[in-house]
């Protein structure tokens, strides 16, 4: 797929429910619209399809109700389900639809689209040459898509920068959900989506990092930023792997029996260990459920700057082979009741992206540095300059120049110190 719809968190249902009891006044506008589409098929200067009509008026209607219902044919929802599963071919973004143009909630890690390096909350203006402006979100991931190899070219409008042009390589797009690796006593997780994979892959993270660390492991860093969502059983399974009880996370439909509330069972991968969330702006959707989850339990702090703010549900509802229609059936409520729609969740501490360069200094003179200074009784051989003091720097760990990854780190360290001293 060369772009995902947009971040979802999405239940699947078999069948569309039953339709409302029809007024006359809905017959008298049904009529209207089968008197309109006669009049286009005849009279209209060109031809025109009548199954693009049709399917034209039903997206339509869709989208005109909010940014993340839409139709989707045949072929667009077979590569739908594919992307769940993990694999699909495109660019590798996640978008939305805001104001006639294309959105960018976020790129994929290790994909064309952040190879090229687009950004949350760019705007695509035109893709070869051709506005987007007057297109339906579904038309334009249509024109994105493409065969593996082929080129695209996107215009880009980035905050108040002068738009600027990019060329991306169409590629087969795997998206490996979970990443991880230890730093020294700390374990880093790393959710880029949520797949049928996700559950498991923490699972296993978590394991891994278990066995690295040798029985010392102090804490966890959860890095959703740019997560764009998924799947919400993928969302819940996630939360209650790092908690032992209380809710998850509910979601409220038009009518009150379609509440639904999801509970957390007993058990924590972690045992109880300080966890730090880092987040930001492409954090939407299944990511948000997480997040909002364990701020709500005190199970983490969240660190980096607000999420997308997507807290709608969309159930994906075959229409048989005719593809299925995208619907947003319910909000989703974090467990103190909180909606972030439009509003997403505040992070506990806010980390602005930032880029340090270390200042080159002299090495100032120390005590062990002055003639005659009396020698450290407990360590002999202080008065001389230890390999390090002053010296050669130590290899930079991988993502060193990632500030708000570095501002986790150390509030991880400090929290499991904390913790340390006072016998937790």
């Amino acid at each position: 797929m060369a772009a995902a719809i947009g971040a979802l968190a999405f239940l699947a249902l078999p069948q569309a429910a039953p339709a409302q009891s029809n007024s006359s006044e809905t017959y008298r506008l049904l009529n209207l619209f089968g008197e309109i589409f006669e009049r286009v098929r005849t009279d209209y200067v060109e031809g025109a399809e009548d199954r693009k009509l049709i399917e034209d008026a039903i997206n339509g209607m869709l989208t005109s109700l909010d940014p993340h219902s839409s139709y989707m044919p045949p072929k667009s929802f077979r590569d739908m389900q594919v992307q769940t599963r993990g694999e699909f071919g495109g660019l590798g973004i996640e978008v939305t639809m805001e104001n006639g143009f294309v959105k960018v909630v976020s790129p994929i890690d290790d994909t064309p689209a952040a190879r090229a390096g687009l950004r949350p909350g760019d705007f695509v203006t035109h893709i070869d040459n051709e506005p987007v402006l007057g297109l339906t979100l579904q038309e334009a991931v249509e024109k994105m898509r493409g065969p593996v190899n082929s080129n695209i070219k996107l215009m880009v409008r980035r905050g108040g920068t002068d738009p600027f042009e990019v060329t991306l390589t169409r590629a087969v797009i795997r998206v490996q959900s979970v990443r991880s690796r230890v730093e020294g006593d700390l374990g880093y997780v790393r959710i880029t989506s949520f797949t049928e994979q996700t559950e498991s892959g923490v699972k296993n993270a978590i394991d891994r990092i278990r066995q690295q660390a040798g029985g010392k492991l102090r804490g966890l860093v959860l890095d959703m930023r740019n997560n764009p969502g998924g799947l919400l059983d993928q969302a819940i399974a996630v939360s209650d792997a790092f908690l032992d009880k209380g809710e998850i996370v509910s979601t409220r439909g038009r009518r009150n029996d379609e509440a639904q509330r999801f509970n957390a069972k007993p058990g924590d991968l972690l045992n109880g260990l300080p966890i730090v969330v880092l987040i930001n702006g492409g954090s939407a959707s299944a990511s948000e459920i997480v997040a909002g989850a364990l701020q709500d339990h005190r199970r983490a702090i969240l660190l980096g700057t607000r999420s997308f703010g997507k807290g709608s549900v969309q159930t994906i509802i075959p229409m048989g082979n005719q593809g299925a229609i995208r619907l947003t059936t319910a909000r989703y409520y974090t467990p103190s009741g909180r909606s972030i729609q439009a509003q997403g969740i505040d992070p506990d501490i806010v980390v602005e992206p930032a880029r340090l360069e270390k200042v080159d200094q002299p090495r100032a003179r120390r005590e062990s540095d002055l003639r005659g200074a009396l020698r450290n009784d407990q360590q002999p051989g202080q008065g001389q300059q230890q390999p390090g003091q002053g010296g050669e720097q130590p290899a930079a760990a991988e993502g060193a120049d990632d500030y708000q990854l570095q501002r986790a780190f150390d509030l991880l360290r400090g929290l499991a110190l904390y913790n340390q001293r006072n016998g937790n």
